[in-house]
Order: structure tokens, then sequence, then C-alpha cells
């Protein structure tokens, strides 16, 4: 119940409420030069064509563009990017500095129904003026990206408050599979998913981004048929271009793994 007496709600309470970062409220864009903003336009591309490229053959690609950069520089820019190499075997002598580590799950199962597991990843999203970062949620067996949203820092309270909403919206899955990364992997995520008591999680192998395959793919597409078409100016019209393709993208865009069906018509069915 509401006492209308206790005078205006402040900014800090409504977001609780809601259940989102204060930082994601008013979707500012990150500050970049423009040159920088034109590298990692560059660097996001030559990712997206063959993830296993590392700093030094980052740095060729770039020289034979006409960009004047130096490796330092790439690996300074890839990080903010959350960009990381694809190894194509095994790195057996890298320790891993993550504070929790926990197995793969996903290797060798046999997805057979919604909200058996849900992935998480964020990436990077460039704009005119700037550039935010993207968290999507998706449901392995169906496609469907069940939770999303934009900010321009990649703090752990927004990446538990925009799973929160999910868990809230559709249920809890058996498995949440995610990198390594250090929203992942911060007592804030750790501390909420093993709330939920039955939900156990996985975490993909350092330096293997193909274990997140399917979001990964998700995050090429809305990519190159939407946001590189568009070039969002702002984190406002950059949000209403995430909206519309996302909501396309469960709801008319037919795949072929999933018997050329929309996600949205797969999770319906099956859950």
């Amino acid at each position: 119940m509401i006492d209308r007496e206790e005078g205006p709600m402040s900014v800090c309470h409504q977001c609780e409420l809601l259940g989102i970062a204060r930082s994601s409220l008013y979707y500012t864009p990150s500050k970049a030069g423009d040159k920088d903003l034109q590298l990692m336009e560059a660097l996001d591309k030559l990712y997206l064509e063959d993830p296993t490229r590392g700093t030094r053959r980052m740095v060729r690609e770039l020289q034979k563009k006409g960009h004047k950069v130096g490796r330092h520089h790439v690996r300074t820019l890839m990080q903010i990017m959350r960009i990381k190499t694809v190894y194509c075997r095994p790195r057996t002598t890298i320790i891993d500095p993550a504070r929790y580590k926990y197995p793969y799950l996903l290797r060798n199962l046999e997805i057979q129904k919604a909200n058996q597991v849900w992935s998480l990843d964020i990436s990077y999203i460039p704009m005119a003026r700037g550039y935010m970062y993207l968290l999507a949620i998706m449901d392995v067996y169906s496609r469907c990206i069940l939770g999303w949203s934009l900010s321009n820092t990649m703090e752990a309270e927004w990446v538990v408050n925009t799973l929160r909403m999910t868990v809230n919206k559709y249920g809890r899955p058996e498995i949440i599979n995610s990198d390594q990364g250090s929203q992942f992997t911060s007592d804030e995520y750790i501390d909420f998913v093993k709330s939920l008591e039955t939900v156990k999680i996985s975490m993909d192998g350092k330096g293997r981004a193909t274990d997140n395959v399917y979001i990964e793919r998700f995050f090429r597409t809305i990519k190159y048929e939407k946001i590189y078409l568009e070039h969002p100016e702002n984190g406002s019209e950059l949000y209403n271009i995430c909206s519309q393709f996302i909501n396309y993208y469960n709801e008319k865009r037919d795949h072929s793994s999933i018997g050329n069906n929309p996600p949205i018509l797969v999770y319906q069915r099956a859950a």
C-alpha cells in the first residue's frame, strides 16, 4: 500500500522497486575519441569475422586498412570492448584469476526442453557518439531472447537485476551458463544465482567463446542485420533499435535449427 503523505519517492527507491540499476536508467553512452570509436568498430567487425585473431593479427589487419595503431593500444581497446581471443587448443598453462570457478555443464548435454539452459553474455555495441554494452539472456533450446538490457558500464548489479527480472517473468531454469567475466564471478552474481537454490551454475572455459556459441551468433546477427546498418546516434536510438530487432528476432525470424520456426513459438510450445 502506498502512503501518499510520504512525499516524492527517490530515484534509488524507484530503481529498487523496478529491479533496474541506476546506471542503466539514462542510457548515457560511454565517451571515446573519434579515432578510438573508428578503431573499436573496425576491431568488432574483425572479431566477428574471425574470433581467433589475437592482438598481433588485429594490429596487422588494422594497419592494412590504414589505421596507425600499436599492439598495446589494441589490447586496451579489446579489454574495454570485452573481446577475448578464442583459442583453437586448450590453454593448459594459463592460471585463471577468477575468484569462482564452475565447470562447463553443457558439454555433451542433450538440451531437450525450454528453461533447461539459459545462456548469458555481454557484447560491445558501437554508436556514432560512443558505445554501450548489451546483455542478453537466451533460452538455448528455443533460441528465444528472454531478457536483455543496455548499460554504459558492466556492473554486476546491472547483470543481477536483468537476470532477476527475467526469472520473475519466466521462472527458474535448470542451468545458467556464462563466461568467466568479472560480472559473472562477482559475489553479487554468484550469491543471487545460489539464492535460486535449484539452479546450477555453468561457466565457459577461459578463451572459449564457442562454448556459448548460440548467443554469440545472436550478437553477430543483431550487429550485421541492424546496428551496423542504422548507426544509432545515442543510447535512446540504440534502445529502440535493439527493442525492435529483438521483437522481430523472437516473433518473426525463422531459424533452421529449430524447424524453421520463430523462437517465441518454440519456447511457448515447450514451456
